[in-house]
């Protein structure tokens, strides 16, 4: 059954993302994807979709989409205040938006959360390029047109039937990351964290602030001026969650659309169980870092795993949907 979703404003950033091309890093393509490939996964399989399938990603709220047939949708990440028509919304939840009805996102609740993921059951007629169907805004290719969606765009929609009587589906908070105000994102030494100790030693100890240069592809960080290498570097591989100190010593955390390459020294790592936290972060929040191992990443990563491998819970009274609509 083909559907239509209208958007009827866009907000700050509204783009289509997917679980990322991280097999075309070899060609220098960047991994990009959802900010927050665990709320993306989420959504997705709130909606009865894979995880990694495209989906609506929300920056900062500001948005408003409508639909022409009825849908069963998914929403997970931040809570960007999101209504139904006239009815609130809860994230983590899916529910069944009725023909001819609005979706729209205000901004920021709750003290932290940047990025909202909305997946409809079914599937998007976006472009698929390079092994990914994510909006690639620096090559302009992938999602609607390789750009950021806008206002008096429409997106095709091979829905499932929306199914009220199914009951809604809900995802349990002992199974999320840890989100909140003034993360705490656990980092391993980078390959300069040696020949940069005072500059590792500082990361940890100051907390640190998202200026406002700050993108799908990296954020500024303010807090300290750390000691870094005034001699360049040849260009070496690098991924999302490294920290690239450059030589005015204003550490650069790289996100989803980050370059495959660089010549700044990396004095860390932020482990991959928690770029979900990062994800979330908008300019002027904070966010500390603190010293781990690679075992314990390895073992986070592997716990969201089987958090996400266990799918979500049934909520076909709506019992639980009212005690988390009173909470928020």
């Amino acid at each position: 059954m083909a559907t239509f979703l209208d958007i009827i404003a866009a907000g700050p950033l509204l783009t289509i993302q997917d679980g990322g091309r991280p097999a075309a890093r070899r060609y220098g393509v960047p991994p990009g994807g959802a900010m927050d490939r665990f709320a993306l996964a989420v959504a997705n399989r709130l909606a009865g979709n894979q995880p990694h399938a495209p989906a609506f990603e929300i920056t900062a709220g500001g948005t408003q989409l409508r639909c022409s047939t009825a849908i069963t949708i998914g929403l997970a990440g931040a809570d960007l205040q999101a209504r139904l028509n006239d009815t609130p919304l809860v994230p983590w939840y899916s529910a069944v938006a009725p023909a001819g009805s609005t979706i729209t996102f205000g901004g920021r609740r709750g003290g932290w959360g940047g990025r909202a993921y909305l997946a409809v059951a079914g599937e998007l007629a976006v472009e698929w390029a390079i092994g990914g169907a994510g909006t690639c805004l620096a090559g302009g290719f992938g999602g609607y047109q390789g750009r950021a969606l806008r206002a008096g765009d429409r997106i095709i929609v091979h829905a499932r039937s929306a199914m009220a009587a199914d009951g809604m589906r809900w995802w349990p908070s002992d199974r999320r990351p840890p989100y909140g105000p003034q993360p705490r994102l656990r980092v391993i030494p980078g390959p300069h964290a040696d020949q940069l100790p005072m500059a590792w030693i500082g990361l940890l100890s100051a907390t640190w602030q998202i200026e406002q240069a700050a993108s799908r592809q990296g954020y500024r960080l303010a807090g300290a001026i750390l000691p870094s290498f005034t001699h360049s570097l040849a260009s070496f591989g690098i991924v999302p969650g490294a920290i690239q100190l450059p030589p005015d010593g204003r550490p650069i955390l790289l996100m989803a659309d980050a370059q495959t390459t660089g010549g700044y020294p990396v004095i860390a790592v932020v482990i991959g169980a928690d770029l979900p936290l990062a994800a979330q972060l908008l300019p002027s929040d904070r966010l500390v870092f603190a010293a781990t191992d690679l075992a314990t990443a390895y073992a986070a990563l592997a716990e969201q795993a089987v958090w996400l491998a266990a799918g979500p819970e049934d909520d076909e009274s709506g019992e639980l949907l009212a005690q988390a609509g009173a909470i928020g």
